[in-house]
């Protein structure tokens, strides 16, 4: 919280003093192939943590040649707008078993991309993501 003094100047940095606590349970959107499990988002103190479940529905997603861990690039939902990194972060999914790497993008499109131990992502799997940014 920002301690106002007499002739400190109102700017736009001492108005936005991350001192308010903002959640989310609501909005993330599953793309084709994929159904919403749960979200959540908490900011606190300039500091965003979301987490998504989401459920494969569609087909299994195969690496694209065995044992190289590549799955061609899947979109798998998208944070709601304000739930956004300011620019693309790179995270992990995972669903208990096996796991890969994902990116965010500023617009909020979540996308699969690697995968671990040869299995792909299969019909019926929640994966599982969670990824921390400094809010800009």
């Amino acid at each position: 919280m920002t301690n106002w003094v007499s002739g400190m100047q109102l700017t736009a940095d001492r108005l936005n003093d991350n001192s308010v606590t903002e959640t989310t349970t609501t909005g993330l959107a599953a793309s084709t192939g994929f159904a919403v499990n749960s979200f959540s988002g908490r900011r606190v103190n300039g500091i965003t943590t979301v987490m998504a479940q989401v459920d494969r529905t569609g087909a299994l997603i195969t690496e694209t040649a065995a044992g190289n861990g590549n799955i061609t690039d899947t979109a798998m939902c998208t944070f709601p707008s304000g739930w956004r990194p300011p620019e693309t972060v790179n995270t992990i999914w995972s669903n208990g078993f096996n796991d890969g790497e994902c990116t965010i993008t500023s617009t909020g499109v979540v996308t699969v991309r690697t995968t671990s131990g040869s299995v792909g992502m299969a019909t019926g799997t929640t994966v599982r993501i969670s990824t921390t940014w400094i809010t800009g």
